[in-house]
């Protein structure tokens, strides 16, 4: 009888070809699209298929680009982010695989103090060895959630009623991992 050990494959985010963006509607007419520059995390999988891996991720709250200095500002300040006092997003979850290169990604999302859980959608690229010799897999990651859930309530209303920012933020990732 067989008493094998399987041993989980620990992959890092590849920061230099890995990118976490946002997108919020500004006064219902318009798209805002933002970045975070600094970022981290790892992923542990038992299989090849990534399905049941440990995924981990945090970001630098500090590091957002809107390419606008004042309105980066603005998010990082209390009426937001709150970056001061809670200086990173946080994610701990489980990719599991739906069908095909479908997955989805469960977990809790901690940010500016509060955690939820969120589920995220998720297409597997797949795995390739680079030039150099080091194995990479990619992934792109959507999914949505209600910023006032998280306690970023700020608000503002036009003269004609409709919001200055909206509740919902679209959150795309598009993620390269290096093996080892």
């Amino acid at each position: 009888m067989s008493t094998a050990t399987v041993t989980a494959t620990k992959w890092g985010i590849d920061t230099t070809h890995t990118e976490v963006q946002f997108k919020v509607k500004h006064l219902v007419i318009s798209t805002v699209t933002g970045f975070f520059k600094k970022f981290s995390g790892s992923v542990e999988s038992e299989t090849e298929d990534f399905d049941g891996a440990s995924v981990n991720f945090s970001l630098d709250v500090n590091s957002i680009d809107t390419n606008q200095a004042d309105r980066d500002a603005h998010l990082k300040s209390a009426d937001f982010f709150a970056a001061e006092q809670y200086p990173t997003l946080d994610f701990a979850g489980t990719l599991k695989k739906i069908s095909g290169n479908e997955y989805t990604l469960k977990g809790d999302l901690t940010l500016r103090g509060t955690t939820k859980p969120t589920t995220l959608n998720v297409e597997f690229g797949g795995i390739m060895v680079d030039p150099w010799g080091n194995t990479k897999a990619g992934f792109e990651i959507n999914g949505k959630i209600n910023r006032k859930d998280f306690g970023l309530n700020w608000s503002a209303v036009t003269e004609a009623g409709g919001l200055v920012v909206s509740d919902e933020v679209k959150i795309h990732i598009n993620a390269e991992l290096a093996k080892g």
